[in-house]
Formats: structure tokens, C-alpha cells, sequence
């Protein structure tokens, strides 16, 4: 099966992920988004197929999306997206896409789901 994870090699969650998907006979296309981040329509994309809004993607815990306002309950989709195509940190790890959908894998067993 072959798989996409969008992957932050600093990230227990993301590393743990990704040694599932190979556990499972994946064939994980690895791309580091802090690195190579996906496009604004790619991301946008990913949360649709995913079934999730650009805000439930937002890493909130970071410090960076409270000091740029995207935990106010009025942000919208289109400004969390902007935020996060200027700092990718802010995009919330691992996105995993197959053939059978996308999910983002917190806890990492969820990767499971599309396996």
C-alpha cells in the first residue's frame, strides 16, 4: 500500500507513525514539511479528504499561532491557512494519506484507520 506522510523527523508522534506504517507494509512517500511544506490548495485539500477544518490541522499548542492570533474563536479557515503556508510549524503532525483517506495521526494508531 503506498502512503504519504507529511513528517517532522523531530516529532515522537510523527516517528512512531511512521514506524507503523512500515510495520504494516506501507510504502511511506516520506516529505518533511519543514522542509518542502504542501501548497495551500495541497493542505486545504488534505483536511477535506480528512473530513477536518485548516483550525482542527492548527498545532495550537505552539506558541507562535497564539501570539499570531489563530486561537481566537472568530479566526477563520482562510487565515489559519495563510498563517500556515508562511510558518509551517504551525501545521499539526503527522498527515498521513492513502488511497483509503487522510487522517491526522494523534494519537499515532489512527494511522491505522486508513491502512
Amino acid at each position: 500500500m503506498k502512503a504519504v506522510i507529511y513528517h517532522n523527523p523531530m516529532c515522537g508522534t510523527s516517528r512512531k507513525t511512521l514506524d507503523i506504517l512500515r510495520e504494516e507494509g506501507a510504502d511511506p512517500e516520506v516529505i518533511e514539511y519543514m522542509k518542502t511544506p504542501p501548497s495551500r490548495e495541497e493542505l486545504k485539500a488534505l483536511y477535506e479528504r480528512a473530513g477536518i477544518t485548516p483550525r482542527d490541522g492548527l498545532r495550537a499548542k505552539e506558541p507562535l499561532a497564539e501570539e499570531l492570533g489563530l486561537t481566537r474563536d472568530d479566526v477563520t479557515d482562510d487565515e489559519v491557512l495563510d498563517a500556515m503556508m508562511e510558518h509551517p510549524i504551525l501545521i499539526n503532525r503527522p498527515l498521513v494519506a492513502t488511497d483509503k483517506g487522510v487522517v491526522l495521526a494523534r494519537p499515532q494508531d489512527k494511522v491505522r484507520d486508513i491502512l
